[in-house]
C-alpha cells in the first residue's frame, strides 16, 4: 500500500496537468488521501508502525469477500526491538511524496504528512533490520538500502533540506538495476535524482549515470539490454503479476523521456544514442500491449477494450453479495466461487491483471493467479503514463 501511495503521488505531481485534463485529478487525490489516512493511523505512535492485519496463511484457506471474513485479524507491527527498515522507509517515502501533492490544496494535511515522514525515516535508519513479516507474503528480497535511498530522495524533494541531500551523497547506497517494483526502488530514486542533477545538483551525476544504465539495460535495441521480452514484445521479468513490471518500466521511461526532452539530452548506450521520443515510444508500446495491441488481440485491463479479463483473481470481485452475517464454509468457497468457470459477478473495472506468460499465452481463469491477479501498485504505476498518452498521443 505504501508503494502504491508513493507512486500514485509521483504521478499526481509529475503529470498533474495531464491527469487534470483527463478529469481524474480529484479521484487521484482522493485515493492518495484514503491511503495516507490509513498510514497515519498505522503510525500514530513514535517508533512503531502497524504493517499488517490478518493471518495470510489462514486468509488463503478461505475464498470469501472481506465483508464476510471470519479469519483472525492479527496485527503485525514493527518497533525498536523488532524493526523493519524497508517498510518504515517506504511509508516515509509515501508520506513525503503525498505531502507534496497536498502542499497547496491542504497545507495542514501536507505538514502532518511531512512531519510523519521525517519521523518514520529517522526510525527506519536508526533501528535497522530487514522486514520479513509473514514470509513468503511480501517479504523483502532486495534488502533495505534501496528504500532508504528512495525515502531520503522523497524527503529532499519535499523539504529541500540539506540533511537529506547529505544522507543521499554520503550514506546512501545505490546500485545499477533493470527493475522498478515494490521491492526494488533504486531506479525510481535514480530518475528522481537525475531531475535534481539537471536542475543544478551536479554532484548527483553518479545517480544520473545509474539511471542511464537502467534505461540501457531495458531497451531491446540497446547493446547492454538484459531484460527478457515475450515474442510479442512485452517485458517479462517473472511470473506472478508481471504487469507490475510493465507499468513500472513504462512510467519511469515516460518520466525520463520528459526529463531528456526538457533538458535536450539523450541516453547513450555504448555506440547507440536514444532520444526522448524513442524512450516514449517504448513506454507507449508497453502500455499498448496491455490495452490490446498484442498477439492475442485482447485487453489485460478489466472492463476495457477487446475481450478483457472476466475472472480477475480477486475475492471481492468474484464472490457475490450476501448478508454480512451469513456463515460460510471455507472449503466450499473454493467450489462455489474460486474454481467456478464463469465471469466475476462484480466487475473490477480498470484493474490491470497479471497478464500473459513469457510466450504471450494467457488463461482467463481465477485459479491462474499469476495471470489474473491485479495489484494496486500495477495500476498506480499506470496512471501517469496513461494520462500523458491520453493527452498527447493519438490512439494507433
Amino acid at each position: 500500500m505504501a508503494f502504491t501511495i508513493t507512486t500514485l503521488s509521483w504521478a499526481a505531481i509529475f503529470y498533474q496537468s495531464d491527469i487534470q485534463a483527463a478529469g481524474e485529478l480529484a479521484n487521484v487525490h482522493s485515493a492518495i488521501r484514503w491511503g495516507t489516512d490509513y498510514l497515519l493511523k498505522a503510525s500514530s505512535r513514535r517508533d512503531r508502525l502497524y504493517v499488517q492485519v490478518g493471518d495470510p496463511v489462514q486468509d488463503h484457506q478461505c475464498w470469501i469477500r472481506p465483508e464476510n471474513m471470519k479469519t483472525p485479524r492479527n496485527v503485525l507491527q514493527i518497533d525498536r526491538s523488532d524493526p523493519g527498515t524497508e517498510i518504515a522507509a517506504e511509508t516515509a517515502a509515501a508520506m513525503a511524496a503525498a505531502s507534496v501533492v497536498f502542499r497547496y490544496s491542504d497545507h495542514a494535511h501536507s505538514r502532518r504528512l511531512l512531519n510523519k515522514a521525517k519521523a518514520l525515516f529517522k526510525f527506519a535508519k536508526t533501528y535497522k533490520g530487514t522486514y520479513d513479516g509473514e514470509c513468503p507474503f511480501y517479504c523483502s528480497y532486495s534488502g533495505y538500502n534501496d528504500e532508504l535511498l528512495w525515502a531520503a530522495t522523497w524527503l529532499y524533494v519535499a523539504t529541500k533540506r540539506s540533511i537529506y541531500l547529505e544522507y543521499i551523497q554520503e550514506e546512501a547506497i545505490t546500485a545499477t538495476v533493470s527493475e522498478f517494483s515494490w521491492d526494488l526502488k533504486y531506479a525510481g530514486a535514480q530518475v528522481l535524482l537525475s531531475q535534481l542533477y539537471w536542475q543544478g545538483h551536479k554532484d548527483l551525476k553518479n545517480f544520473k549515470q545509474d539511471a542511464d544504465s537502467y534505461i540501457c539495460s531495458v531497451l531491446p535495441d540497446s547493446p547492454y539490454h538484459q531484460v527478457y521480452f515475450t515474442p510479442g514484445g512485452l517485458i517479462h521479468l517473472r511470473d506472478g503479476a508481471n504487469a507490475q513490471y510493465v507499468t513500472g518500466t513504462a512510467f519511469l521511461f515516460s518520466v525520463y523521456s520528459d526529463l531528456l526532452s526538457r533538458h535536450k539530452q539523450q541516453v547513450t548506450c555504448g555506440n547507440k544514442a536514444f532520444t526522448s521520443s524513442q524512450l516514449m515510444a517504448f513506454a507507449k508500446q508497453q502500455m499498448d500491449y496491455l490495452l490490446g495491441k498484442n498477439p492475442k488481440g485482447r485487453s489485460y485491463m478489466v472492463g476495457f477494450g477487446n475481450n478483457p479479463p472476466r475472472q480477475a483473481h480477486h475475492r471481492g470481485a468474484s464472490v457475490p453479495r450476501m448478508s454480512s452475517t451469513e456463515v460460510v464454509s471455507c472449503p466450499m468457497t473454493f467450489v462455489n466461487w474460486y474454481n467456478k468457470n464463469g465471469p466475476n459477478p462484480n466487475e473490477l473495472t480498470g484493474a490491470i491483471v497479471g497478464g500473459p506468460d513469457r510466450n504471450d499465452n494467457f488463461v482467463d481463469q481465477r485459479a491462474s493467479s499469476a495471470m489474473t491477479e491485479p495489484t494496486t501498485y500495477t495500476n498506480s504505476l499506470a496512471i501517469g503514463v496513461l494520462a500523458k498518452l491520453a493527452k498527447h498521443h493519438a490512439v494507433s
